[in-house]
């Protein structure tokens, strides 16, 4: 799966630290795809594409763990 991920809009995940502490983030701006990527890394490093269909089942299970 390949999308252009330039000028996302991008949200921190609700797990991150309140001062503004580099963490996962994700877009809501492709239709049927949620974009990942780890902002400790870089922020202009690698993006995971997942399926929207796949996102509440990886969630659920990354719940399961913590």
């Amino acid at each position: 799966m390949r999308a252009d991920v330039n000028g996302l809009s991008w949200r921190k995940s609700s797990y991150s630290n309140g001062e503004g502490g580099e963490c996962v983030e994700v877009s809501d701006d492709l239709p049927g795809v949620v974009p990942v990527r780890d902002t400790k890394l870089a922020a202009a490093g690698p993006v995971l594409l997942l399926p929207a269909a796949a996102w509440a089942p990886f969630i659920r299970a990354v719940k399961g763990r913590v």
